[in-house]
């Protein structure tokens, strides 16, 4: 071998020493993003539980809570995103807003407490909840849908949401679960401590003030499995654009959506007089 080829092994070796040097063998373009990716996602995460006050000690359920199926690489199992935990997560957030209203409202019978419940838990601010702790910034999307805006979507916001509370009954059991509802509920619950009208009532008797008839409301559309649906509501007025609420009953999602347009039209239903 000629000693210009003993030149070019001794500078391979030094390239391939370098390269162990920097960590192994040199990564593709593509790997180098992925950790650089996968560094970005934890800072956000750990920023997301200084928010809301609660640190994970299984990273991987704080991770899957955040990961909307877009997101997923490969085929598309659904047990990847975040939906399982949003169903949990639903289910928790109702039991501990119900535990709530229980303690705090001990001389509302079932009906006022089953309206509150309802409007601290419908999709509406389950997403304001989300906005209130910039939740949008930590979900994981694909491309497509950061670019049609999906951090902003209510729906998605209120589901991350739902499976965030289920990802801390997971890892921290009911208590720190309830402690996390309470934390991101209690101030919107006390704000509520005044007489709560059903929605439904006060849209009709707004419209009926006014010489409109009876609102009414028809199922837009249906979503989710059969165990657990969403119902997607809109209710109409003559001369009044439609407006729509989400909830996992059709009752529910009137409600939300004679709110939604109440709220809309500036009208006031928390007290008797509004």
């Amino acid at each position: 071998m000629s000693g210009r080829g003993k030149t070019k092994s001794a500078a391979a070796l030094q390239a391939e020493g370098a390269a162990a040097a920097d960590g192994g063998v040199e990564q593709a373009p593509e790997q180098a993003e992925g950790r650089k990716e996968s560094r970005r996602s934890r800072r956000t995460a750990s920023v997301l539980e200084t928010r809301i006050g609660y640190r994970f000690k299984d990273s991987a359920l704080l991770t899957v809570a955040l990961t909307h199926i877009s997101a997923l690489k490969g085929p598309r199992n659904r047990a990847g995103s975040y939906q399982r935990l949003e169903f949990l997560g639903d289910h928790v957030l109702g039991l501990v807003i119900s535990d709530m209203l229980f303690r705090s409202f001990p001389k509302a019978d079932e009906g006022e407490l089953s309206r509150r419940l309802a409007d601290l838990v419908r999709k509406e601010t389950c997403a304001e909840i989300a906005v209130s702790i910039e939740l949008g910034d930590a979900i994981k999307l694909g491309s497509s849908e950061v670019n049609a805006g999906a951090r902003r979507r209510p729906a998605i916001l209120a589901d991350v949401c739902e499976a965030l509370i289920g990802a801390a009954y997971l890892d921290g059991g009911y208590a720190e679960a309830s402690a996390l509802v309470e934390r991101l509920w209690q101030e919107r619950m006390r704000a509520t401590a005044q007489p709560l009208r059903d929605p439904k009532t006060v849209l009709q008797e707004w419209a009926q003030a006014r010489g409109l008839p009876t609102p009414a409301y028809r199922e837009v559309a249906r979503s989710g499995p059969d165990h657990s649906p969403e119902f997607r509501v809109a209710v109409q007025l003559p001369n009044f654009a439609p407006a729509e609420g989400l909830g996992r009953s059709k009752r529910a999602a009137e409600q939300a959506a004679a709110a939604a347009m109440l709220t809309r039209e500036g009208v006031k239903t928390r007290r008797l007089d509004a």
